[in-house]
């Protein structure tokens, strides 16, 4: 069974830092995209970053230059560097993979079960 476990979030001042780090365990036979959304009190999720098995990256435009993903491929984590946090930035953060099981399994997405992040003004 797979499983993404979340870690890194809490509560920091605007213009602060935080790193979130996300591990798939389990069986795992293939892991293709990996990323992270973010979900406000209110609002619906959206998506925050993302990036290829090769490391090509993409981002929503209300963290470029702010937000760094990167990945392990052997580690099959990935992490989210955040600087110059701003108060709307205040959300529950969710890694996700894009994974096969097994080699006999489809690509499925699969969801870590979120960290709360906090940025006071």
């Amino acid at each position: 069974q797979v499983q993404l476990v979340e870690s890194g979030g809490g509560l920091v001042q605007a213009g602060g830092s935080l790193r979130l780090s996300c591990a798939a365990s389990g069986s795992i036979f293939s892991v293709s995209a990996m990323g992270w959304y973010r979900q406000a009190p209110g609002k619906q999720r959206e998506v925050v970053a993302g990036i290829t098995s090769g490391g090509s990256t993409n981002y929503a435009d209300f963290v470029k230059g702010r937000f760094t993903i990167s990945r392990d491929n052997v580690k099959n984590t990935v992490s989210l560097q955040m600087n110059s946090l701003k108060p709307e930035d205040t959300a529950v953060y969710y890694c996700y993979a894009v994974l096969r099981a097994t080699g006999m399994d489809p690509w499925g997405n699969y969801w870590g079960q979120g960290t709360q992040v906090t940025v006071s003004s």
